[in-house]
């Protein structure tokens, strides 16, 4: 019987997993859980911001993905791979998000 670990590197040796990738989509997986569980745990209530639309924790995360995935779009169009920045530009926006939204 083959084990877990090469029948799953078989069946997905079709695709470019990195080491980043990996810890891309753990990071995303974990943001998942914890907002789950602190959703349990504190029931969230919708409020309004900036956009006088009403948000929940769940809608600023997602706002502030989509907007991540944006900044480092552009910032590999216009500077180029290096990455460090783009990720603390997407800190501060995230704050700014989850404050401001």
């Amino acid at each position: 019987m083959e084990s877990f670990t090469t029948t799953l590197a078989e069946n997905t040796a079709w695709m470019a997993w990195t080491w980043q990738t990996g810890l891309f989509f753990a990071c995303i997986a974990s943001l998942l859980i914890v907002f789950t569980v602190l959703a349990l745990w504190r029931p969230e209530r919708a409020r309004v911001g900036i956009l006088r639309i009403p948000t929940t924790r769940g809608d600023r995360l997602f706002i502030t993905l989509l907007g991540s995935a944006f900044i480092n779009l552009a910032w590999l169009g216009l500077v180029g791979p290096d990455l460090g920045w783009a990720l603390a530009l997407c800190l501060v926006y995230a704050l700014a998000v989850f404050r401001l939204v």
